[in-house]
């Protein structure tokens, strides 16, 4: 909802391309990644028909490829793959974008709203359409700056401070924050995130779509590809507390700031209908073992990442599951290690949880996500 591919030179998949690579050049295999942008909140059907035509250009026979073909989705990307390789799927390419279908081997979906989220009913409205605007942007520069100035951390906290579902946000307060962060930006990037922004605000036909009443019917238009291997992995951040947020206050204004954003999405997303309940309420006997494993007892349908239920995230083989919040799993979290060598990359946390996810558990789920490829691969 809020992602991108690169933008203004910062790479929003590096920590998790690196250990990807790492992993199966370590198995003794090749791999070559190709990070894909799509319009980013625009519908998943033309999100999928880009992701097509990308890998057509990248990986296609005319460019001399033949080997297996691996999609990995983060959020909404997840479905944009699955949408691509469901069978009879219409999209808006030619058929020749659709070639390399038959080498596709695996698809790793990451925190996936399979069956929607809540989230996306409040981004649908008026304010959620402005909050969704200003959090696109507080992503790019929390991710790329780390910390911009107290003026601008503190107007967002003074918006979500008057977040009412009757009043809406105070949305003069958003716009003023976001323009302020973006004057933070030399000319050059200012231009990119604009553009960027202004794709979020032109077409968000996504967000309609990842409702779970849209998500319900779109399960009965999409089926699993025969000789695909589907896995998946899940998290879930502990629920915000006084204590999280003072001890996320410890880094600052801008801590405090992140930490208040995620307890606002934590709490929309924690907003359940039993009608659309956002859940696969029986994952199987495997999953649902590995979940108990990994979480002392099998998660409730409330306990979310701060973006996409858990139970909503689960499809196919579970491959891993974890305490971590929806961009953690990306290689944004706390690093520890605040001299982190060049070449390893510096860890960001954004959307601070308190959720406690390092870079020992990053490893060990792109172990997981790793494993799942290579297997796909040579069976």
């Amino acid at each position: 909802m809020f992602g991108f591919g690169r933008l203004a030179t910062f790479d929003y998949f590096a920590h998790l391309e690196r250990a990807l690579g790492e992993r199966i050049r370590a198995a003794g295999d090749e791999m070559e990644s190709v990070v894909v942008d799509v319009p980013p909140t625009a519908s998943m059907r033309r999100r999928a028909g880009r992701l097509a035509e990308i890998v057509a250009r990248t990986c296609g026979a005319d460019v001399g490829e033949r080997g297996p073909i691996h999609l990995v989705g983060h959020s909404t990307g997840g479905l944009d793959g699955r949408i691509l390789a469901s069978p009879g799927a219409v999209l808006p390419v030619e058929d020749a974008a659709l070639a390399w279908l038959p080498r596709l081997c695996s698809i790793t979906t990451m925190n996936t709203p399979h069956f929607g989220t809540p989230l996306a009913k409040f981004f649908a409205t008026v304010s959620g359409q402005r909050f969704l605007y200003a959090l696109s942007a507080f992503t790019f520069i929390g991710l790329s700056l780390g910390a911009p100035p107290l003026a601008a951390a503190s107007a967002i906290v003074v918006a979500l401070g008057r977040l009412d579902r009757a009043i809406g946000l105070e949305v003069r307060v958003l716009d003023r924050a976001t323009d302020a962060l973006l004057r933070l930006l030399d000319d050059a990037r200012a231009r990119e995130v604009r553009l960027y922004l202004e794709a979020v605000k032109l077409d968000q036909g996504a967000i309609l779509q990842l409702t779970p009443e849209a998500m319900e019917l779109l399960h009965t238009g999409i089926r699993d590809r025969e000789g695909v291997l589907y896995q998946s992995t899940v998290s879930m951040a502990p629920p915000p507390s006084v204590k999280a947020t003072l001890r996320s206050s410890t880094g600052g204004p801008w801590g405090a700031t992140s930490a208040a954003i995620f307890a606002t999405l934590y709490t929309l997303t924690s907003q359940l209908d039993e009608r659309y309940p956002c859940a696969l309420p029986y994952a199987g006997d495997a999953s649902e073992a590995l979940l108990a494993g990994a979480y002392g007892r099998a998660p409730g349908a409330r306990a979310n990442d701060g973006v996409v239920p858990l139970r909503s995230q689960l499809w196919g083989k579970l491959a891993w599951a974890g305490h971590a919040d929806h961009l953690d799993v990306l290689g944004h979290f706390r690093d520890a290690r605040r001299k982190a060598r060049v070449k390893e990359g510096q860890h960001t946390d954004w959307l601070a949880s308190g959720a406690g996810f390092d870079r020992t558990q990053f490893g060990m789920l792109a172990d997981a996500i790793a494993k799942g490829v290579l297997q796909a691969a040579r069976g």
